[in-house]
C-alpha cells in the first residue's frame, strides 16, 4: 500500500505538519515520492509511525524515540516486549497516583492536609481516615465534632507528629502508674487524666469533664480501643476508663 501524507495523517491521528517535520528531522521519512514530487508512504512507514506515536506517548524524547525505532537489529517482537513491560510500569505509576488521589480525597473529608507520605509518616496503619465515615455517622452532627474538624484542616504535619508523641507519652504514663499498683482513683492517675482531657482541649475539642468521661466509657465499650490499650497491658483500657471517671467525679462531673 501507498499513502499519501494526508492519508497517513488521518489514519495515525497526527497533522501533515507533524509528519513533514518528522521526515526533515530524518525520524521518519517517506518510502518514496509521487512524479510530482510528494510524500508517499507504505506500510512499513506507517508501522515505524506507529512506534513513535506509542514511545511519544509515554514521554520519550524523540531524540530517543529516533535510536530505538532505527535499530536495525531490532525485531517487533523486541519493540513490543519493551512497549509491554513501559506499560506494565505505567499502569504501576498510574495506581499509586490513584491512589495518591484517593487518600487526598479521604483527608479532605477528614479535614487532615499531608501529603500521603507525610500520612504514612504520622499515621502508619493507624490513619483516622479509616474511620471518617463512621465519625461523621455518630458524631457529625455534634458541636464537638464540627470544631475537631475545623481545627484539624488547619494542622501541619509537625503538628500531628506533636500530637501523637504527646498521646504515646500519656498512654506510657498511664501504663507506668498501672503497673506500679497506683489505683484509677489515685492523685497521680487523675492527674494523668486530666492531662489526657487537656491534650484533648488543645487539640481538637473543647472536651467537658462529663464528655471525657464519656470518651472513657469508649475505650473498653469499643473494640479497637481495647484492643490498642490491652496491647500495652492487661486490663489498661479498663484502667484508662476508670481513672476518667474518677477525675471527672473529682471536678464534680
Amino acid at each position: 500500500m501507498s499513502y499519501s501524507v494526508s492519508q497517513i495523517a488521518g489514519l495515525a491521528g497526527v497533522s501533515v505538519r507533524t509528519l513533514h517535520h518528522y521526515d526533515q528531522i530524518g525520524l521518519l521519512s517517506p518510502a518514496g515520492r509521487s512524479s510530482a514530487g510528494y510524500r508517499r508512504y507504505d506500510d512499513e512507514d506507517l508501522r515505524i509511525l506507529q512506534q513513535i506515536l506509542f514511545y511519544r506517548e509515554l514521554g520519550f524524547a524523540l531524540s530517543d524515540i529516533s535510536g530505538l525505532v532505527s535499530d536495525p537489529g531490532a525485531q517487533p517482537a523486541e519493540h513490543l516486549r519493551r512497549q509491554h513491560s513501559l506499560l506494565v510500569s505505567r499502569l504501576e505509576r498510574t495506581r499509586l497516583l490513584v491512589e495518591a488521589v484517593e487518600l487526598a480525597m479521604e483527608a479532605e473529608k477528614m479535614g487532615i492536609s499531608l501529603t500521603p507520605e507525610e500520612r504514612l509518616e504520622v499515621f502508619g496503619r493507624d490513619d483516622p481516615e479509616q474511620y471518617a465515615d463512621e465519625a461523621a455517622g455518630s458524631w457529625g452532627q455534634t458541636d464537638a465534632y464540627r470544631e475537631s474538624r475545623q481545627r484539624t484542616t488547619a494542622y501541619t504535619k509537625q503538628d500531628w507528629l506533636t500530637i501523637r508523641t504527646e498521646a504515646a507519652q500519656l498512654t506510657g504514663a498511664f501504663a507506668t502508674a498501672h503497673g506500679a499498683g497506683e489505683g484509677p482513683g489515685a492523685i497521680q492517675a487523675m492527674d494523668i487524666a486530666e492531662q489526657h482531657r487537656q491534650h484533648i482541649r488543645r487539640w481538637f475539642y473543647d472536651c467537658s469533664p462529663a464528655a471525657h468521661r464519656g470518651l472513657g466509657e469508649l475505650y473498653t465499650a469499643d473494640e479497637r480501643f481495647a484492643a490498642h490499650y490491652e496491647s500495652i497491658a492487661p486490663g489498661l483500657a479498663a484502667y484508662v476508663r476508670d481513672a476518667i471517671a474518677a477525675n471527672a467525679s473529682r471536678s464534680g462531673s
